[in-house]
This record gives C-alpha cells, structure tokens and sequence, in this order.
C-alpha cells in the first residue's frame, strides 16, 4: 500500500499534466506566468533577454576570471577555485541535461495556450537550464569566497537569471526552483573539491 501511495505522490509531482487536469503547482505556475506575461514593457523585455543571454558568459567567466587570477597570483588555492567552480557548472549542465530528457515537461507556451512566450525555445522545460547554471556557478563562487560582497552579487545574478526565464515565458517557476536547487546542491555537492 505504502508503495502505490509513493508512486501516485511521484506521479503526480513530476507529471502533472499527464495524470490531473490541473494540479495545485500547475496552478500557481499558470497564473504567474500569464501575470508577468500582462505585465511585460519592451523595455523591461530588453533588459530580461540581456540577462538570460548573457548567462553563459557569466558561468564561464566566473572560473576562468577565477583561474588567470590564479595564475597572476601563482595561487594554488585559487586554481583550485576555479576548478571547483568550473566542475560544479558542468556537472549541473550534466544532470539538468538527464533529468530534462527523463521528465520531459513540455514548455509552458506549448502546455498553455493562453500564454505566448518572447522567444520559443525547443528543448524541454523541467528543470530550467540557465537557472540552475547560474545558481551553481553562484554558490560555488560563493562557498569559495564567502564575503558578502561576493555572495550578495552572486546570488542577485541567479535570482534575476530565473526571474527572466519565467519572465520571458519559456519556463515555469517550478521549473526555475528546482533549476535553483539542483545547481546550489550540486555547487553543495562538490564542496570536496574546494582548497
């Protein structure tokens, strides 16, 4: 009995749509999807597509400013750094690219036809790539350099990173927070590596 209720529970949470008209997080991400989506101005649209594309860059300036830092300096634990946080971002890219192929959550424009999203994306939706990119390289970086004006920065970047993911409607905000928490448990994860 235990076993079938723990199968409905996971059913449910992971696919929503396939087992219930409308679950409760469906819900949530539904209706604040299409209030940002009302909300949106073309500058405000300027300014989130410049945050989503440009968070690449950011994850890979962040271990390689961290590295030729290193280098400079002819600091070991620096380099070291750099490879932890370098690691932590891949290995987030890794299991994001895993659990999306898994899960298969088709986008929100796709799965709600009341909303139209800035650009459409192909791949699936669960869990947001750059969110939990950014959020990996950020407490990484952070768990490196626990200052506050690093951790302040770098955790502001992740936030507005997923904010913009839900804000140009092409990922859910269930999405974006398991997205946040994969790449801080994976940053987590691969503390060892650190000096």
């Amino acid at each position: 009995m235990k076993i079938k209720y723990a199968l409905l529970l996971l059913t449910v949470t992971i696919f929503p749509k396939t087992t219930f008209a409308q679950s409760g997080i469906q819900k949530f991400d539904d209706r604040t999807l299409e209030y940002l989506e009302a909300h949106r101005t073309p500058s405000q649209t300027k300014t989130q597509l410049f945050i989503s594309n440009t968070n690449d860059y950011v994850n890979v300036a962040i271990p390689v400013g961290v590295l030729v830092a290193g280098i400079i300096r002819n600091d070991n634990d620096m380099k070291q750094n750099a490879l932890y946080i370098a690691s932590s971002t891949a290995t987030t890219f890794l299991l994001n690219t895993l659990i999306k192929r898994l899960v298969k959550r088709q986008r929100p424009f796709i799965t709600n036809i009341h909303l139209t999203a800035v650009y459409q994306p192909s791949s699936y939706s669960f869990p947001s790539g750059h969110t939990s990119a950014a959020f990996s390289s950020a407490v990484a970086l952070s768990r490196a350099y626990p200052k506050w004006y690093v951790i302040a920065p770098s955790l502001l970047w992740s936030g507005a990173v997923g904010y913009s993911r839900m804000y140009l409607g092409v990922h859910n905000p269930s999405d974006v927070a398991v997205g946040a928490l994969l790449g801080a448990g994976t940053a987590f994860g691969l503390g060892f590596i650190r000096p």
